[in-house]
């Protein structure tokens, strides 16, 4: 393993209390708290909630020992036994998995994902932007939540691209069902006072309520799919079609369900997010907004946009690229390490929790100028910084986010095919993110859909 460029020292946050340590402070803005405390205290960083220590790291060196020289030291964390976090919702699935359960998880879905497949998909998501659109008219010149929008349109995307269905009737009840087991999820991560799950709290109640909607459709889609043997090459028949090479066994029903939730959950969540968070930003910098809507225009000429155009539309992947790097979906990447590990000359204990401070990398003034600017031309002048992890919406490491290429389609293609038809324009005067595992805003962002006159394609 190379050495680090530099060493790193180690600080303890200060302010901890006895036996709570730094846990009010964090409960109650976690996204806020983590950032004053980089700020103020530097790249390494060490604190506690409750009984556990965790470890904070703000650099792109730091960065890139755990999730790409380490990754096979700093792991995952799941316990079957007593699941916490995300693995709460999603149990072993690709996100919290680890080990030889996740390698041939990762090997039977990568391909779903690939490049190839994309212009296939971007076709498809366009359909269902269309769709989503048709029924904007009846809000036109009126506030909507954009950030619910998004979420919508994000979930109809994925049913259709990656289980060639449509959850249309579900929305409300999937969206509903997510936002309760997401911060059901984020909660139980920090809080070691909570009673656990078997207590009939009302919380508690809610959450396997929500549980049980979400497990109800996604076994469904599963039986129905079996029932029907009809075979569309997504995502399901991949799933359903995979063996074991040693045994030949498929994947248990529980290994479906678990893997077909993560995807379903973690495949529309950060790419809604990032939308909405696109959004708000282009409302608040007309300069960008008006480059935006005249690249547009005099690409598309009025159409729907498809995969090809996205080559032809640097300016709005830049703008994606742009919010992406202030509001990263996942704002902090949690690892443990697995053995006694050193990381930027620091040593760290077997079992350690570290948080890698995406949110902050991504606003390090020896990275980024201007970094806490909203500045999409910054991704078309070269400026992106050398280090490898010093952008990184989508992680870094074999443990990248294995849908990466399907993100960057579906956030330029959907800004496109919005940005064409809506000037969107805000209509609240200020926006708090909230960290519920996903960097969400909080309370949704209000937006008046103010419909546009784009030039029409001619010649048809």
């Amino acid at each position: 393993m190379p050495n680090p460029v530099q060493s790193f020292t180690l600080v303890d946050v200060p302010g901890g209390v006895p036996l709570l340590g730094h846990l009010r402070a964090f409960k109650g803005r976690p996204l806020e708290t983590m950032s004053a405390w980089w700020r103020r205290h530097g790249d390494a960083l060490r604190f506690r909630l409750g009984p556990k220590t965790l470890y904070l790291f703000s650099h792109p060196e730091l960065a890139e020992e755990i999730l790409v020289q380490q990754s096979d030291r700093f792991v995952k964390v799941y316990d079957p036994r007593r699941p916490v976090g995300l693995a709460l919702v999603l149990g072993n699935g690709l996100v919290t998995s680890s080990g030889e359960v996740w390698k041939r998880h990762r090997r039977i879905i990568q391909p779903v994902f690939h490049r190839s497949r994309m212009a296939a998909m971007a076709d498809r998501m366009a359909q269902v932007g269309e769709q989503r659109l048709a029924g904007w008219a009846d809000h036109a010149g009126q506030p909507v939540d954009i950030a619910a929008e998004m979420m919508q349109l994000a979930l109809e995307v994925i049913a259709q691209t990656m289980f060639t269905t449509s959850v249309a009737h579900h929305i409300d009840q999937i969206n509903h069902a997510l936002r309760v087991s997401l911060k059901y999820a984020f909660d139980s991560f920090h809080n070691p006072l909570r009673p656990p799950l078997w207590v009939p709290t009302a919380r508690n109640r809610e959450f396997r309520a929500v549980m049980q909607f979400m497990d109800g459709l996604i076994y469904g889609l599963i039986a129905e799919r079996r029932r029907s043997g009809a075979k569309h090459d997504d995502l399901l028949d991949l799933l359903l079609q995979a063996r074991d090479e040693e045994t030949g066994a498929g994947l248990s029903d529980l290994e479906l369900r678990d893997e077909a939730l993560t995807i379903f959950a973690a495949g529309h969540e950060t790419t809604a997010n990032a939308l909405a968070w696109t959004w708000y930003l282009l409302a608040t910098h007309p300069e960008a907004k008006a480059r935006f809507h005249e690249e547009v225009d005099r690409v598309l000429q009025g159409r729907t946009p498809n995969a090809d155009d996205l080559q032809h539309l640097p300016y709005t992947r830049a703008v994606f690229d742009e919010a992406l790097r202030l509001y990263p979906p996942a704002p902090a990447v949690q690892r443990k390490a697995a053995t006694r590990a050193t990381v930027g000359g620091l040593s760290l204990p077997a079992g350690a929790i570290v948080l890698v401070g995406a949110y902050n990398i991504h606003r390090h003034p020896a990275y980024w100028r201007d970094p806490e600017r909203f500045m999409p031309e910054r991704w078309l002048d070269g400026e992106r910084p050398a280090a490898r992890c010093a952008y990184l919406p989508f992680g870094a490491g074999p443990r990248a986010c294995v849908g990466t290429h399907f993100a960057t389609v579906e956030g330029p293609l959907l800004l496109a095919l919005i940005g064409r038809r809506y000037d969107l324009r805000l209509a609240q005067e200020s926006v708090e993110p909230e960290l519920i595992v996903t960097l969400r805003p909080k309370g949704g962002i209000r937006m008046v859909l103010q419909p546009r006159h784009a030039p029409e394609m001619t010649g048809t």
